[in-house]
């Protein structure tokens, strides 16, 4: 009788060892399922984004940027200035017929500020087949002559041109001008004194004599002077002053700030010499605020030696 007992729970305990072993398969497949699922959801999703992308792409390129309805047929092309425009489309380096979506307008942008003449750009698409470009040209108010040897031992003489923040611009060729360069006017005021490492296109002269040269330039072409006497040159060699000569050959020295006051009191003593029958000013220091000495020139053009200290401080009578 115990030997049955045994041999009943001998079977008892081989059905209670296959069924934790089968639990125990259930639940390895039930795992590897998971693991499967988490594998595939990721890689399935992926593989379905790569097909909508390339989808996506292959639309856009049927038809948009590979679709005829956009070839750029016309570049539009404004500017405040004399560049030719024909010139100007040459500079944005697009082609008739390129694609107006997938054009890269920043770039175009980009190729037109290089050029040192251009101040600043603005480019848009106007669809569907319209480039529109518009430029603000830097405008020359002054010109450096820098002389330079040539390759059979002579010398040249190479000018720059500065706008009236100091850009240095190279001169147009006259074939990139709409408007010929005769028809502009007189020649500009030169600034000497720069050196030529400084005269760097597109660059920004930096130097405080060389800006207040050209501050001098554009306050004296608004000023009442430039009715009596023309600006020839500004030398800017010297610190802490300015220079300007004279079509008649005078020499008028300028401080570096309150540049429309000193034009004041160039006018000043300007107007007492022609009252005076004095001639014109052959040296006027206009540096000093309150004492400008000044000499005057004879009838002859040669400069008085005998030098005069013109106050042109203004009394004013006061209130009693």
């Amino acid at each position: 009788m115990w030997f049955k007992r045994a041999q009943k729970n001998r079977r008892l305990r081989r059905g209670h060892l296959l069924d934790v072993k089968l639990r125990s398969d259930q639940i390895r497949a039930t795992r590897m399922r998971l693991a499967l699922i988490l594998f595939m959801v990721p890689v399935c999703t992926m593989i379905g984004l790569y097909l909508l992308w390339r989808t996506g792409e292959w639309v856009l390129d049927k038809f948009v940027y590979e679709n005829s309805t956009f070839a750029i047929q016309n570049i539009e092309v404004q500017t405040d200035g004399v560049i030719a425009p024909e010139q100007l489309r040459r500079w944005t380096n697009v082609k008739l017929g390129a694609n107006l979506i997938a054009l890269d307008l920043a770039s175009v942008k980009r190729n037109l500020e290089l050029v040192p003449v251009i101040d600043g750009v603005s480019v848009e698409r106007v669809l569907p087949r319209t480039l529109k470009v518009r430029v603000m040209e830097r405008v020359p108010v002054a010109q450096v002559n820098v002389p330079m040897a040539t390759a059979t031992g002579g010398i040249a003489v190479s000018v720059f041109q500065l706008d009236m923040n100091g850009y240095v611009i190279k001169p147009l060729d006259p074939r990139q001008r709409e408007i010929p360069l005769s028809l502009i006017g007189a020649q500009l005021p030169a600034i000497m004194g720069l050196n030529a490492y400084q005269l760097q296109p597109g660059h920004r002269i930096e130097s405080p004599q060389a800006q207040a040269a050209l501050r001098l330039i554009v306050a004296f072409k608004h000023s009442a002077m430039a009715r009596l006497v023309e600006l020839r040159r500004v030398d800017v060699s010297q610190p802490g002053v300015v220079v300007a000569t004279t079509g008649q050959g005078g020499e008028i020295t300028f401080g570096l700030e309150n540049l429309e006051q000193q034009l004041g009191r160039w006018r000043a003593v300007y107007d007492y010499g022609k009252r005076m029958n004095k001639g014109d000013i052959a040296t006027l220091d206009l540096a000093e605020a309150n004492n400008n000495p000044v000499r005057w020139m004879a009838a002859s053009g040669v400069p008085v030696n005998a030098p005069n200290n013109f106050n042109t401080t203004i009394t004013r009578r006061k209130n009693v």
